[in-house]
């Protein structure tokens, strides 16, 4: 038996939150019991990627993204994730929440450690991410690309955002 969400037929299994220890695989995906989890409507910056730190310096803010994420999932275990749909990846896309109910998607925004990527969260995230571009959190303390626009430079491609 299949559920279709978003148009997209997803196995049975995953009709309800998949919960367990996340191991992160980069700043907007994680692992839970073998299933990656992409977390929606956010995008993180690449591993590769390098951000200006504001002081002339230059720092891979995907790597300190991917770092901060595991920091916050750490503190407070198991993580639940309700899916939405899978991806072009076969990736699962979901919401996570920490077992202290923190939203994990929203928390990565807000930190400055991801942006909000309108065109999937139909703005959800644009309030999280004005509080950390208003307080120079994270990417904001300096200037960046987009990481939608990095991945598409460096795949020399049009951009998705």
């Amino acid at each position: 038996m299949k559920m279709v969400a978003f148009g997209i037929a997803l196995p049975a299994r995953s009709a309800g939150p998949i919960t367990g220890r996340a191991t992160v695989i980069d700043g907007d995906t994680i692992e839970i019991r073998g299933e990656r989890i992409r977390l929606s409507g956010v995008d993180a910056p690449e591993g590769w990627q390098g951000c200006e730190d504001g002081d002339g310096g230059i720092y891979r803010c995907g790597k300190e993204a991917a770092f901060a994420l595991n920091g916050f999932l750490a503190t407070s275990r198991p993580t639940r994730c309700e899916l939405v749909e899978r991806d072009r990846y076969q990736r699962f896309v979901g919401v996570c929440f920490r077992n202290d109910g923190r939203e994990v998607n929203r928390w990565l925004v807000e930190s400055g450690n991801a942006v909000d990527w309108e065109r999937y969260s139909k703005g959800a995230y644009a309030r999280a991410q004005e509080v950390a571009r208003s307080r120079g959190a994270g990417i904001w303390r300096g200037k960046f690309q987009m990481p939608c626009q990095a991945r598409a430079e460096r795949a020399n491609h049009e951009p998705s955002c």
